[in-house]
């Protein structure tokens, strides 16, 4: 991890931010099983800070089955009531209640596409949107995440607005949103 590269500013210098961003956000990720884990911890940081959410990573696997898709979508009211008790994730009723729905609604898209990704990346024409961001405005939404998220709710996924599908299209790759000047601009 060297710290004298050029970066977004974004991870600050927190190492295990600079890890994320060096290593994770903005690489294209194509496996359903990444992909329900980038959009469950995305939907729990909803009114919080990334690195919040990050820290708490490791909890997450363990408590959500390795994101499984198939073993959350069958979490019982005693699954629920265990993960509200558990402090190494946040423990939101209305987050912990949408991830199990959105497995659910995981899985229906899968099989009516084959595969989530195929479904998630049909909304970028299967390939990565790659902006020539200069500075640190970059915008929380944009017309593929209103088009992703509306549709998503559509299918009855919760904690899924624009900005956070927007969220998890930049740490999935789906947009490369890494400013000009960063060395990981080039990269993915």
């Amino acid at each position: 991890m060297d710290k004298q590269k050029i970066r977004c500013h974004w991870p600050g210098t927190d190492p295990l931010y600079i890890q994320y961003h060096d290593e994770e956000w903005g690489v294209p990720v194509y496996d359903d099983r990444a992909i329900f884990e980038f959009l469950t911890l995305e939907s729990a940081q909803a009114g919080l800070s990334w690195i919040t959410v990050l820290r708490k990573r490791e909890n997450y696997r363990k408590a959500f089955a390795g994101f499984n898709p198939k073993k959350v979508s069958r979490f019982t009211e005693k699954d629920v009531q265990q993960l509200l008790k558990n402090a190494g994730i946040i423990r939101n009723q209305l987050k912990i209640r949408a991830a199990i729905n959105n497995a659910q609604k995981f899985l229906e898209v899968q099989k009516e596409f084959g595969t989530f990704s195929k479904y998630i990346w049909s909304f970028v024409n299967g390939k990565p949107i790659k902006n020539k961001w200069k500075n640190k405005k970059i915008p929380a939404t944009s017309k593929e995440s209103d088009a992703l998220s509306l549709d998503l709710k559509a299918r009855g996924f919760k904690f899924v607005g624009s900005t956070i599908i927007y969220a998890h299209m930049q740490a999935t790759g789906m947009v490369n949103d890494h400013v000009r000047t960063c060395f990981r601009y080039n990269k993915v």
